[in-house]
């Protein structure tokens, strides 16, 4: 049943919308390696934060570092599943697509954990010094 059929309540089309993100985010956690460790080092950012009481200002730029960078994975992995959907012999564009979308995830990963490093330095230099 497709989601513009008339027939649908917006509700129902709404909770469906949900429904379908919700499944693509498990089916992306289940099948792709590079989100499973993005996911474990998130939960782990979340207990550290939890331990040496981040501030709120540090709370809003980690979830937003974590919330992007799990976003990002997703549409790097849904690009590369259209790619392989296109085509499956090699062709150089594709393969350009493909690292781009990778790249993207690598400089914002490059990027969370400078600004982690930052967040952290200052609760772990106090913390050594008390």
């Amino acid at each position: 049943m497709d989601l513009k059929d008339p027939q649908i309540s917006e509700w129902k089309r709404f909770y469906r919308s949900f429904s379908f993100a919700w499944s693509g985010i498990i089916h992306t956690f289940k099948t792709e390696r590079n989100f499973q460790i993005h996911v474990f080092i998130s939960i782990v950012t979340l207990i550290v934060g939890y331990f040496v009481h981040f501030t709120k200002f540090e709370w809003i730029v980690i979830l937003f570092l974590i919330g992007g960078m799990l976003a990002l994975e997703l549409i790097n992995t849904a690009l590369e599943h259209v790619v392989d959907l296109i085509t499956s012999e090699f062709k150089p564009l594709a393969k350009a697509a493909k690292d781009a979308a990778a790249g993207a995830v690598f400089v914002y990963a490059i990027l969370s954990v400078i600004i982690g490093i930052i967040i952290l330095s200052n609760h772990i230099s106090f913390e050594l010094f008390k």
